[in-house]
Parts: structure tokens; sequence; C-alpha cells
């Protein structure tokens, strides 16, 4: 509609107009503005974090290719115990050494608090280990594969990768992952293997990303590194089981660590965001004293 002639239109509420409610002049548009809060992307640091990604996924190759050597008796669970024991030491040390101490300070827990910890985990899981073996007895194997499956991929999807979401839940996510592990290891032959796989499944899936979530934080270039090596030995332990499968889990890291950040930078620059006098008040003073 066309406005009254002689009277300017005025961006009040509080004052009566002879203007339809839904007029607007053509200083509207003046204050347009484009991508204002828009974050800019850069190769590099896409591919840096989705490193994060590429370590899950590999944890859960690990984890399933472990289960599959131990299942065709190619793996004793001596020798699993041994390595992850002394793989967990190893890690504990690095722990503390990335930042000196400093975490461990601040956090006030002493190492003899973590060693019973680990003591009254490993006596808990050996002493269940015969319930874990047969709790799963009146279920088909192919039953159990399949709720191991799904409970892995819900690992997978609700895992803290850094993003402030409201579907991340490391709680959720670590319980599915044990729940898959006890699954798999009551399809083991003994009581002992399925003891060492819930105990190897904790360090893959809890004690494992603390690590590196702190060198990650701390330690970049070894982050990097270490997520590199992880993601060869994952390609060379599932390459023994299947090389069509490690072809096409390699092809999905690449894809996830180059392809896909690749994409994102491409996909910003058609970003087109628009802000203007429509958008909903912002309030931006303090108002915490009216709440006294």
């Amino acid at each position: 509609m066309e406005p009254v002639p002689g009277r300017r239109w005025q961006k009040v509420l509080y004052e009566r107009q002879p203007f339809p409610d839904n007029y607007v002049d053509q200083r509207f548009l003046e204050e347009l503005q484009k991508n204002v809060r828009a974050r800019r992307y850069w190769y590099r640091a896409v591919v840096f974090q989705s490193g994060a990604v590429v370590q899950q996924l590999c944890s859960v190759c690990v984890f399933v290719v472990t289960w599959w050597y131990m299942d065709a008796g190619m793996l004793s669970p001596q020798g699993l115990f041994g390595v992850a024991l002394v793989s967990s030491l190893l890690g504990y040390l690095l722990f503390d050494a990335v930042d000196g101490g400093a975490g461990r300070r601040e956090s006030g827990r002493t190492r003899w608090a973590d060693l019973k910890s680990t003591l009254v985990f490993a006596a808990f899981t050996y002493g269940f280990s015969p319930v874990l073996k047969t709790l799963t007895e009146s279920i088909s194997t192919d039953t159990i594969y399949a709720m191991s499956a799904l409970m892995l991929l819900g690992h997978l999807i609700f895992f803290d990768y850094g993003a402030n979401a409201a579907i991340v839940s490391s709680t959720l996510s670590l319980n599915m992952a044990i729940f898959a592990s006890v699954c798999l290891a009551s399809r083991l032959p003994r009581s002992l293997h399925a003891f060492v796989m819930v105990t190897f499944a904790m360090q893959i899936f809890a004690l494992w990303p603390m690590l590196q979530k702190k060198l990650k934080a701390r330690t970049p270039r070894c982050y990097v590194g270490v997520t590199v090596l992880f993601a060869l030995a994952a390609l060379v332990g599932l390459a023994t089981v299947s090389s069509v499968g490690a072809v096409l889990f390699a092809s999905l890291l690449l894809a996830i660590s180059c392809l896909c950040p690749y994409c994102l930078i491409r996909l910003q620059l058609l970003k087109d965001n628009i802000h203007g006098p429509w958008d909903e008040a912002e309030i931006k003073e303090d108002l915490s004293r009216f709440l006294m």
C-alpha cells in the first residue's frame, strides 16, 4: 500500500500512525546484513578436528577385529591381557607426562585411588565373567550380532566428538559400547575370554579417548601422529580378516578426513544468511540484578 502523503513512517509501536500494520518504507532493506555470525572454516583445521571421528571408528574396528581373532582361537586371552596391561601402563604414564601432572593436582586424585579403582573393577569383572559368559545363552547368535552392531553404531552416534549438541551423551555412548562388548564376549569359548574382552572394551572405549583428548589439547602434532598410526594399525588388522573390508574402511576414513572437510569448505561459500530489523531482539544487558 502507498504511504499517506505528508507523513513519514516511523518504526515505533507506541505511536498511532496512518499506515497499515505491515507497511515498511524503502529504508527497511538498508539494514540488511549477510552472514554476520557465519563461522569461517579452514581446511587444515577441519581435517584436524575430524581426527576424533577417525579415532573412534578405528577403535570400533580394532575392538571387532580383536574379538574375531579371539573367537577364531588365533589370539589367546593371556596374550591380549598382557598387551592391554602394558599399553594401559604406558598410557597412564603418558597421561600424566603430557601436562606434567597438572590435571591430577587440580582433581586431587592420587595414584593409589586409581590403583584401587582398577583392582576393584578387575575383581568384579573377573568374578562376574561366568555370568557374562552365560548371560545370553537363550538368545540366538544372529540376534547377538545384530544387537552388537546397533550398539556400536549408537556408540559412534552419541560419542562426544567435541561438538556442543543435544545428541551428545558420553555416558550413553560408553554404556552402549560396553553392552556390545558383553554381547560379543558371551559368544567366546570361556569365561576368561569374556573377562579379557570386557576389560579390553573399557580400555579402548573409556580410557583411550581420555588420553586422545589430552593429547589433542596439549600436543596437537603428537595427536596427529598417533591418529595416523592408530588408523594404519586398524587397517592392517582389518586387512588380515578381509581385504575388501580394509579397502572400504580406508575409503571411509579418507572420505571423513579429507573429502568431507573439503565439501564443508565449498558449501561455506554458498552460505547466505540474512539479518535485519525483522530479527528477534537480543537483550545484551546483564539482567541478573533483577533476580536478586
